[in-house]
């Protein structure tokens, strides 16, 4: 199993992909929109089960592309020498749970925080942005294509986002960064199973069960 021992803090990007804001509803942000899961929300997607809460309303599965930082931040570093690792994973979010904290102007942490929200599959080494845009990452479900997506059609770049990660909040050795997720979300239901691909390549899959 995947080891996240090295990773110490989990910083995730919302409303990253145009698409993606206009099917939720959502106004495209001017500046990245940050929130944060605890370490205890990652699980590897390494084939076996991911046990998510099944008794809170609608359970969305969101795909992105995570990097994992491998060195402390300078500024003015550019992102291919910070960043050392890439994966793919899913932002499991609660979307019902989201939806009141939304209405209530409440922290997301309750609806993104959970135990399991945050499955990866293994880091690989980082070929850098170019060679990341290269290729198009998808997430199918049971099978069938749910979503698909380049890193070259992220709103705010990897740089733009480890730039504003560490002037607003810190930025150093194991951190890792969920980048955000393309059109495409849906619910998710017991059973289902994920499979993870960048290009052509399985990265990791993993299914759900509901308790």
């Amino acid at each position: 199993m995947t080891s996240f021992n090295d990773i110490r803090n989990i910083y995730c990007v919302g409303r990253n992909y145009g698409l993606h804001a206009a099917e939720l509803g959502n106004a495209v942000p001017e500046q990245p929109m940050l929130f944060s899961k605890p370490t205890h929300s990652l699980i590897a997607l390494d084939g076996g089960e991911i046990r998510l809460p099944g008794s809170r309303g609608e359970v969305h599965y969101e795909m992105e592309i995570v990097i994992r930082i491998g060195r402390p931040y300078e500024k003015g570093i550019r992102v291919d020498e910070l960043v050392d690792g890439v994966a793919l994973g899913i932002d499991f979010t609660l979307r019902d749970v989201q939806s009141e904290l939304k209405k209530k102007g409440y922290p997301w942490l309750a609806a993104k925080g959970f135990r399991h929200s945050a499955p990866i599959t293994a880091f690989r080494p980082f070929g850098g942005t170019e060679a990341l845009g290269s290729k198009e990452f998808v997430l199918l479900k049971n099978g069938s294509e749910a979503q698909r997506g380049n890193a070259n059609d992220m709103i705010f770049n990897l740089q733009t986002i480890v730039d504003f990660c560490a002037e607003h909040f810190g930025l150093g050795l194991g951190d890792a960064i969920f980048t955000g997720t393309p059109a495409g979300v849906g619910q998710v239901a017991d059973g289902d199973r994920f499979v993870l691909q960048f290009g052509s390549e399985t990265w990791g899959e993993g299914v759900v069960r509901l308790v």
